[in-house]
């Protein structure tokens, strides 16, 4: 971590990603770009989304260290591209993995990482967002035919999760890396013990 990072007090905007890796990742890169050129960030699956904390870096460090302990990594298979009405995000719908994703979503927006969330928090991959008023129906379009195009897989591994601190509107720098535990699945005991 960089010092000059952990030594900073104010209060910042944070989120907690898992970046899409291999061929999938660069796929939907590239469809990011084209649906909002000039669009720079990579393809991710968001476990807390964006919220301002005023905690120490370390802090905040630790306490994901303690709650990431002993996490099973996992598997998330996409499902189809949508919409959300409100904000008019294009997005991919999860369709395996989503159970994973929402407790650890529960195990970490506590304590200092908590976060009153403007939206009902709900597992996907963002493909495009803040666009123009009248693009939303259309670069939907576009979205639905390129993933329909894919003969790529739809499955990727969870492995690590990487904490980011937003540093404008389209770039965030990386505060942490957080390994989760081998594991081809989560532990179906987590799930029943919520």
């Amino acid at each position: 971590m960089d010092e000059s990072l952990a030594s900073s007090g104010a209060a910042s905007q944070y989120a907690l990603v898992s970046y899409i890796p291999d061929a999938l990742g660069a796929f939907l890169n590239r469809l990011r770009a084209e649906l909002v050129p000039g669009c720079r960030l990579l393809s991710h699956l968001t476990l807390l989304p964006p919220r301002m904390l005023s905690s120490l870096l370390p802090q905040l460090v630790e306490q994901l260290n303690e709650r990431l302990a002993g996490s099973p990594s996992f598997q998330v298979e996409l499902a189809d591209v949508e919409m959300f009405p409100v904000t008019a995000v294009v997005y991919l719908a999860i369709r395996d993995g989503r159970d994973c994703v929402e407790a650890l979503h529960r195990e970490l927006n506590s304590a200092l990482l908590s976060s009153n969330e403007p939206f009902q928090f709900q597992p996907h991959i963002t493909l495009a967002q803040q666009m123009p008023p009248g693009q939303a129906a259309e670069a939907l379009e576009l979205a639905r035919r390129r993933w329909r195009e894919w003969r790529g897989e739809r499955i990727f591994a969870v492995e690590h999760l990487t904490f980011v601190r937003n540093v404008d509107c389209e770039a965030w720098e990386t505060i942490s890396e957080h390994p989760l535990q081998p594991a081809a699945a989560c532990s179906s005991a987590v799930r029943r013990s919520e």
